[in-house]
């Protein structure tokens, strides 16, 4: 008897045991969860805040993107605008000439045809 109350004793001591380590092993997947959750939470803020500034980067990069484009249109615009207004300076002056050439073309016209009357004239009389 007194074997199998040391066996008893001995059996209720592992079971104390067993139950004992089952709790500090419960305990360790408690603070393992606990730890991962943690490492997870602060796993997707850091993942959201690199997906922010990354936002912010692409959006600044967009607002410079658009205001180089609106610059260079504007400087283009503005040679242009230039341009043709040499241009329509030139032909304005290319006008003008052609207007004054006109003018001499007819003076000189009206000049011969008098020459002529008069060498018509001149010669009627002879």
């Amino acid at each position: 008897m007194e074997q199998e109350t040391m066996l008893k004793e001995i059996l209720k001591a592992l079971e104390l045991h067993s139950n004992h380590m089952h709790t500090k092993m419960q305990e360790m997947e408690n603070r393992l969860e606990t730890k991962m959750k943690e490492m997870e939470n602060r796993l997707e803020a850091k993942m959201q805040e690199v997906e922010n500034r990354l936002e912010a980067k692409m959006q600044k990069m967009g607002n410079q993107l658009r205001t180089e484009m609106r610059q260079m249109v504007e400087n283009l615009e503005e040679k242009m605008n230039e341009r043709f207004n040499r241009l329509e300076t030139k032909v304005d002056s290319l006008r003008i000439e052609l207007s004054e050439t006109q003018e001499t073309v007819d003076f000189l016209s009206s000049k011969t045809l008098q020459h002529e009357r008069k060498i018509r004239e001149l010669y009627r009389q002879q």
